[in-house]
């Protein structure tokens, strides 16, 4: 075989991976029983669920262990906009500070407001699109609402029985001062729905670098979550301060109808 066609065969090798890593790149595990299942896990099937969370705040470099975080995702499924393949969920979601070793809820630090993350609704509508996941958020109020999306980077994979789901996010978003919140967060949720003796079969971990409150600087959020199908069975602490602190936050919204409201 004469040099040029070897080297013609080779680039012809070398294309055709690239289209095959492309094709398997492009495949991002979902389809109709693994969307159902998301949507299920993710935002149940009308019915309130909450999704709890307890985590530590560490400085950066040092990974300096600064305060504990607990908090919900309170969600459901708009029933009457979702269908086989579009799923809308309506959630709204609070965190607070405590103290790393008290694990009294901390209001400031070191002379600075440390007020709690808190979002008064937030309305996500799921698509399947082939094999990938679409989604759009909606938050904020007024001049400062945002939509935000179209995303697709979520991508299912199949561990024995374990449906896992990864989703990256990269966020640079203008903030009215003229400054850019930038920061890196990531999701792992995990369906053990089919695993046997699962007590919470439903979990989250979810990890954050960027500016911390406070004036902390760069540093690192991490959380674990496990989704509770019932208020009732939420732990006491973040009952109490729900109930004494963030009574919006004891449901999810009702529909899409509050969900226009919380944004006029």
């Amino acid at each position: 075989m004469s040099r040029s066609k070897q080297s013609l065969g080779l680039w012809l090798m070398f294309v055709g991976s690239l289209l095959s890593t492309s094709a398997v790149a492009a495949d991002h595990g979902f389809d109709p029983g693994v969307f159902r299942r998301w949507v299920d896990m993710r935002v149940g099937k009308g019915e309130p669920i909450y999704w709890y969370a307890i985590g530590t705040v560490y400085t950066y470099p040092d990974g300096k262990p600064v305060l504990r975080m607990e908090g919900i995702d309170a969600a459901r499924l708009e029933r009457s906009l979702s269908n086989a393949t579009e799923a809308h969920q309506v959630s709204r979601k609070t965190f607070v500070y405590r103290d790393i070793d008290t694990g009294a809820i901390l209001r400031e630090w070191q002379g600075k407001p440390l007020p709690p993350i808190a979002y008064p609704y937030q309305y996500i509508t799921y698509t399947l699109r082939g094999t990938e996941l679409e989604t759009w958020v909606e938050q904020g109020a007024g001049v400062r609402k945002q939509r935000i999306g179209p995303e697709n980077d979520i991508v299912a994979r199949r561990i024995g029985n374990t449906l896992a789901f990864s989703a990256p996010l990269f966020l640079d978003i203008p903030m009215p001062s003229g400054a850019r919140l930038q920061s890196f967060e990531h999701y792992d949720f995990f369906d053990h729905g089919d695993a046997k003796g699962v007590n919470k079969p439903y979990q989250i971990s979810w990890l954050r670098f960027g500016d911390l409150p406070a004036g902390l600087g760069k540093g690192v959020m991490h959380m674990v979550t496990w989704r509770v199908d019932r208020y009732a069975d939420l732990p006491a602490s973040i009952r109490e301060y729900l109930e004494s602190d963030a009574r919006l936050w004891l449901e999810p919204p009702k529909d899409i109808a509050e969900i226009r409201r919380l944004q006029q």
